[in-house]
């Protein structure tokens, strides 16, 4: 199976997404979060510089929980036209 490439949009929506994690995470060690979500810290650590722009749904619940955050919140910060306008997020 052949995975089709990420447009723009994508790569630019995964790094929206590291980027809110990255926020949330604040002081808190990757290390740490990582644990708690039941991730490793290289995936985190992929997940927050965009190099793993579109994580599995349970990656991102998993990572939600552990930082206090709703999905909710997090799809509408990613969404394209919240890259566009600003927005930021609220824990």
């Amino acid at each position: 199976m052949v995975r089709v490439p990420l447009s723009p949009q994508e790569r630019e929506r995964g790094e929206r997404f590291g980027a809110l994690l990255r926020q949330a995470r604040g002081e808190r060690s990757m290390v740490d979060v990582a644990a708690a979500a039941g991730v490793s810290a290289e995936t985190l650590r992929k997940i927050e510089t965009g190099r793993a722009p579109t994580p599995a749904f349970f990656t991102v619940a998993a990572l939600a929980h552990a930082l206090g955050l709703s999905l909710d919140v997090l799809a509408a910060a990613c969404a394209e036209d919240a890259g566009q306008s600003g927005e930021a997020m609220s824990a």
